[in-house]
């Protein structure tokens, strides 16, 4: 089953980052975010990944080219031009696809020329800016059991605020809002049948404002409901927490429950 990857945004909200790359390329703890969010696929047995690329491709297409050939040490004899690996310290059995989508292709454009370029599959799609510990194996459970067209993961947002409990104008509590406080919303991690091309009009229609409410409308559209780990990367606040979580000897995105 293939992974397919959002990696052609242009980044704005985070631009102090994406200037010279594109957002999945912003470095968390000294790799990609996006090479974080493969693990959480590739941990779980998904290694065929789709990268639906357009801002800045070449440099996502050059990061792939070098997934294997970083790691450990290297000797170089600039006489010859040849290049001795000495110690080899990254190892992946990752299958990527580089699919070039446009600059300016929305959401559902990407989504709709990965299914193009390969027809007839069931899909995971989601987006190359953020974290999260969801079990694959529950969510393809919980799609294969509603036999909808379309799943994705809801989420509940992270608290960015103080929590105030007010008695009139009188502060009778000050906290930290936990994220079981605030609603669901949409936290990527789609699954796909491949009938959910039809609900795509054009390369230019975000898929969030085009073949979502169309799919809902018809009955077509279940959310799987995550209540474990999420962590999106929309600022260098959220950017710097996710820095922090990968300090730990397991990242909060690769502990997962099944």
């Amino acid at each position: 089953m293939k992974a397919v990857i959002l990696a052609g945004g242009l980044g704005t909200r985070i631009s102090e980052e994406t200037a010279d790359k594109p957002k999945p390329m912003v470095l968390i703890d000294g790799k990609p975010i996006l090479w974080h969010l493969m693990k959480i696929f590739s941990q779980q047995g998904i290694n065929d990944f789709v990268l639906a690329l357009g801002y800045r491709s070449d440099v996502i297409k050059r990061w792939v080219l070098d997934l294997n050939d970083l790691g450990g040490s290297i000797q170089i004899d600039t006489l010859t031009r040849k290049v001795s690996h000495l110690q080899q310290t990254v190892d992946l059995d990752w299958k990527v696809t580089a699919l070039e989508t446009g600059l300016t292709t929305m959401t559902g454009g990407r989504i709709a020329q990965s299914m193009r370029a390969f027809p007839n599959e069931r899909l995971i799609v989601t987006y190359g800016d953020g974290l999260a510990n969801v079990s694959i194996e529950k969510l393809l459970s919980f799609h294969e059991k509603h036999g909808k067209l379309a799943t994705l993961t809801a989420v509940r947002p992270p608290a960015r605020f103080g929590h105030l409990v007010l008695d009139e104008n009188q502060v009778s509590h000050f906290g930290e809002k936990n994220q079981s406080d605030t609603g669901w919303i949409n936290g990527g991690f789609f699954v796909l049948e491949p009938k959910v091309l039809d609900y795509i009009s054009s390369d230019s229609e975000p898929f969030e404002a085009g073949a979502l409410p169309k799919l809902a409308l018809e009955g077509q559209l279940m959310a799987y409901q995550h209540d474990g780990f999420w962590q999106p990367m929309d600022t260098l606040r959220e950017k710097q927490e996710l820095e922090k979580f990968a300090q730990l000897e397991t990242p909060p995105w690769l502990e997962i429950v099944n």
